[in-house]
C-alpha cells in the first residue's frame, strides 16, 4: 500500500507513523455516540517470555501487575484511579501467547468539568485524558511490589479454580498435550507465579514497550484531524530510545530472533485421554482436538493455506488463482469452515442423535505465531460422553468426505459471517481490533485490504475452496487428540435418592404475599 501524504485523511481508517517509530491508526465511527477506544499492542506476549530468556510467566504476572498498579510519575496510584473514574475511563491491560494488549474505553466528550451556567469551566475530552494515561505509561509508570502481590494473588486463585472445574482441568490437560508441554499455551502454576520478582516482571513488561514496537489504534466518535493532532502531542513526543535501556539483543552470547516462534508440531499418532475430577454434580465434557493453520493461513511448518489450495487445484481458472492470492483468502476460508463446522455438530450431535445441549467448533486464531490448532467441545452426561465424542468424529469426518459441503451451507455460513462484521462494525472495539496488526511486519497478511475487500472476499468463496482448506487441517483419525472428562462422587458423600424440586415463583398455592 503506497504511503499517503502526511496531511490526507483516508477512509475508512487514517495510518501514520510517528517519528519516534509508533505506528497509528485512527478510524471515525458515529455508530457509537459519545465514546471511543483505544488499543495499545505491542507485539511478543509469552512468545517473547521464552525467545527472549525472560523467567516464565514474568511477562502476564507483570502484565497484570501494570493493571493493578497505576502510579505515574509523582502521582500515586490513587490519584491516578480518581483521574480515570472522573474521566469515565476504564483500563484493561492483558498479555496472551503473541501480544501485550492494552485497550481503553472512554467518552469523546469533555469530562471533568466544573462550575455552573456561566461559571463553567470545560475539563478535557476524554479522549486527551487516555492520550495523557498512555503518554505516562511509555515514559514515567511506576513499579510498585504491593501491585505485584496483588496480581500473584489474581494467577494463583486462577489456578487453583481452574484444577477445580471440569472444562478447565480438561481443556488445560487437552492443550498440555497437544501443545507439548510447552508452557506459553498452558495456565501458570503457582511455583512459577510465585517465582517472579518486581525486577523480573519490570524488564520484561517494558522491554515489549519500545515505541518502535507498539502499534496504537484509536477508533470513536470524534473528528479524525483532532485526534491526529492529539497523538502527535502526547505520543508523538515520547523519546525515540524510551525504554530502550530493557531491550534485550542477546541472549546467552547469542542474537535473539525477533521473529515469532511457530507452534510445536503435533506429536502423531494422536492419543485419548480419560480425565477425573471429583464433583458432587454427574456430568462429563468431551474434546476433540488437531492441528489447524494460524487466523491468516500459516501451518506449523511455515507452508500456507493458499498455497496447499493452489497446488491441489491443478485444474484452476486464472480467476481463481486471483482470487487465491489475496491475502485475506485464507481468514475468510477458515471463517466460513469454523461456521459450518459448528452448524453441522449442533445439527447431527445435538438435533439428530441428541447426544449432547452444546456442540462447539473453536480455532486457536493466533495472528503472529505459525500454526494452531482446532478445538471442538461437547457437554453431555457421563454415560452419553463416549457416544458423543464419536458423533464428533464423525461429523468432522463426514465434512471432509461422504458429507461436503454444500452450496446451501456456504450461502447461510456467508449471511452470519457477512451480518456478524457488519453488527460488529457499529462498535468502536471492533475498528480497534481490526486496525491491530495492520502495520505490524509480524503479521504480513494483515493490511488495509483486509478491511476494505472483506465482503468481497467471502462473497467469492466457493465450496471447492472450503472443501481443499478443510483439507490443510488435521483431521484424519490418526491425527485428533481427543478427551473426555468425568466427575466422580467425592467420597463419603451421602446421595439422596428423592428429587426435590426447587421452588420457583409460583409454585405455591394463593397470592404472592401469602404466607
Amino acid at each position: 500500500t503506497p504511503s499517503p501524504p502526511a496531511d490526507r485523511i483516508t477512509r475508512p481508517f487514517t495510518l501514520r507513523r510517528l517519528g519516534n517509530g509508533i505506528r497509528v491508526g485512527v478510524a471515525q465511527n458515529t455508530a457509537e455516540s459519545q465514546r471511543g477506544h483505544l488499543r495499545l499492542v505491542a507485539p511478543g506476549g509469552r512468545d517473547a517470555e521464552k525467545r527472549l530468556g525472560f523467567k516464565s510467566g514474568a511477562l502476564a504476572v507483570g502484565a497484570r501487575a501494570m493493571q493493578e498498579g497505576g502510579s505515574f510519575g509523582r502521582f500515586s496510584r490513587e490519584q491516578v484511579e480518581l483521574f480515570a473514574v472522573d474521566h469515565l475511563i476504564m483500563v484493561e491491560i492483558n498479555c496472551n501467547e503473541e501480544a501485550l494488549t492494552m485497550d481503553f474505553v472512554f467518552p469523546t466528550t469533555n469530562v471533568g468539568n466544573t462550575g455552573y451556567g456561566d461559571d463553567k469551566q470545560l475539563g478535557i475530552t476524554g479522549t486527551e485524558s487516555v492520550m495523557q494515561i498512555v503518554r505516562e505509561i511509555l515514559v514515567e509508570f511506576n513499579w510498585e511490589e504491593d501491585a505485584l502481590g496483588r496480581s500473584k494473588q489474581s494467577y494463583r486463585t486462577a489456578h487453583e479454580s481452574l484444577g477445580k472445574s471440569l472444562e478447565g482441568y480438561s481443556t488445560e490437560m487437552i492443550m498440555d498435550a497437544v501443545a507439548s508441554r510447552d508452557e506459553r499455551f498452558l495456565s501458570i502454576d503457582v511455583d512459577t507465579v510465585n517465582a517472579v520478582t518486581l525486577e523480573d516482571a519490570k524488564n520484561a513488561v517494558m522491554s515489549q514497550l519500545s515505541p518502535s514496537d507498539i502499534e496504537i489504534s484509536i477508533s470513536g466518535d470524534f473528528v479524525v484531524n483532532e485526534i491526529l493532532d492529539m497523538t502527535l502531542k502526547y505520543l508523538g513526543t515520547v523519546p525515540a530510545d524510551a525504554n530502550s535501556e530493557y531491550k534485550v539483543e542477546e541472549k546467552e552470547g547469542e542474537k535473539v530472533s525477533m521473529d515469532f516462534s511457530g507452534v510445536p508440531a503435533l506429536q502423531l499418532p494422536g492419543k485419548h485421554l480419560d480425565l477425573e475430577l471429583e464433583d458432587s454434580d454427574p456430568r462429563a465434557v468431551a474434546y476433540v482436538a488437531g492441528a489447524a493453520p494460524n487466523a491468516w493461513g500459516f501451518l506449523a511448518d511455515g507452508s500456507t493455506v493458499a498455497k496447499r489450495v493452489s497446488d491441489a487445484d491443478k485444474r484452476a481458472s486464472d480467476y481463481d488463482k486471483q482470487r487465491r492470492a489475496h491475502p485475506l483468502f485464507a481468514n475468510a476460508a477458515l471463517s466460513l469452515v469454523s461456521e459450518i463446522a459448528n452448524r453441522r455438530l449442533f445439527s447431527t450431535v445435538r438435533e439428530r442423535k441428541q447426544l449432547t445441549y452444546d456442540a462447539n467448533f473453536s480455532l486457536t486464531g493466533f495472528e503472529r505465531m505459525k500454526g494452531g490448532w482446532f478445538l471442538v467441545t461437547v457437554t453431555a452426561s457421563k454415560e452419553k460422553a463416549q457416544a458423543a465424542l464419536e458423533a464428533c468424529k464423525e461429523t468432522l469426518e463426514a465434512l471432509r468426505t461422504s458429507n461436503p459441503i454444500s452450496p446451501d451451507n456456504l450461502e447461510s455460513a456467508k449471511r452470519v459471517v457477512l451480518n456478524r462484521h457488519e453488527g460488529e462494525l457499529r462498535t468502536s472495539q471492533y475498528w480497534a481490533t481490526m486496525m491491530s496488526g495492520i502495520q505490524e511486519e509480524s503479521i504480513p497478511l494483515k493490511g488495509p485490504l483486509s478491511v476494505t475487500d472483506f465482503h468481497a472476499v467471502i462473497e467469492s468463496m466457493t465450496t471447492k475452496d472450503l472443501q481443499l482448506t478443510l483439507d490443510c487441517m488435521g483431521l484424519e483419525e490418526s491425527e485428533l487428540y481427543t478427551a473426555i472428562g468425568k466427575t466422580v462422587q467425592p467420597e463419603g458423600l451421602v446421595v439422596d435418592d428423592i428429587v426435590k424440586a426447587s421452588p420457583m415463583a409460583g409454585m405455591g398455592r394463593g397470592g404472592a404475599l401469602m404466607g
